[in-house]
């Protein structure tokens, strides 16, 4: 178990000191009325407002929601991109007659399926998930497709003369060699889901921390607005320390990998 004091070793110091000096930097610019209010609050203000939005519970139902819809379509373009990638990764065959139509679908934009999207399910939960899920879901299938077909073939081999069944080959060499890959996969599909998420959400449905953000911009309110978008970085760095940690324990080697993939 990691201790407190090794991981206030780990803390980057040198940047939250900075990140402190900017934001000390900002408020009095704001104070001394260099920069117009207007277009640009104090940290304190924001500060302020973020702590009423959290009091009065909108932060939290906002957070929440897309919390929840960033989660659930990154867990269904994981198991998406987990199977087809090992299965177009394993077979040689499907790997010939998939890979020309799966890199002309992978170039479309993700912007342009957000009419679809919507002309599809409307201003629904459906249709953040339907684009989440798309997006999502090429970083996994990209990397898991790159992490099967570089498994030494000398693993191969031994698994062939221990007489591995191809689900034992798959399950106790494959994946568990593949595994650094796949995981580089998953920490930018994660990323690219909450992305997306409230991109949809400033979009098309009435929920979530993108629609809040939207709302505080068109009520002209830049507290809240800068609030919320305080609370998408914080959300991200959150989302993203997790699954770091978890590839760190799973595999010390992934977060040493170059991510082979992802969305263009």
């Amino acid at each position: 178990m990691t201790s407190p004091a090794r991981l206030l070793r780990r803390v980057n110091w040198l940047g939250l000191g900075t990140l402190g000096l900017l934001a000390a930097l900002w408020e009095a610019a704001v104070r001394s009325g260099a920069v117009a209010y207007q277009f640009l609050p104090a940290p304190s203000a924001i500060a302020g407002s973020a702590g009423d939005l959290v009091a009065s519970g909108e932060m939290g139902a906002a957070v929440l929601h897309t919390l929840q819809v960033t989660l659930l379509g990154w867990a269904l373009a994981a198991a998406l991109g987990i199977g087809l990638g090992l299965l177009l990764g394993l077979s040689p065959t499907a790997w010939r007659y998939s890979m020309a139509s799966i890199e002309v679908v992978r170039a479309i934009p993700p912007v342009s399926l957000v009419p679809v999207a919507l002309l599809a399910f409307g201003f629904s939960i459906r249709m953040e998930l339907t684009i989440i899920f798309f997006v999502s879901a090429w970083p996994v299938l990209v990397n898991t497709i790159g992490g099967v077909r570089g498994v030494r073939s000398e693993l191969l081999d031994v698994a062939r003369m221990l007489r591995m069944s191809r689900a034992t080959r798959i399950a106790k060499v494959v994946l568990p060699a593949a595994m650094p890959a796949i995981l580089v996969g998953l920490r930018l599909a994660l990323s690219l889901s909450l992305v997306l998420a409230v991109v949809a959400e400033m979009i098309g449905n009435p929920h979530g921390l993108g629609n809040a953000l939207m709302s505080a911009q068109q009520a002209l309110q830049p507290e809240q607005m800068f609030a919320y978008v305080l609370a998408i970085g914080v959300l991200g760095i959150g989302l993203n320390a997790v699954v770091a940690l978890a590839a760190a324990r799973l595999v010390p080697s992934a977060s040493a990998r170059r991510p082979e993939g992802g969305r263009r």
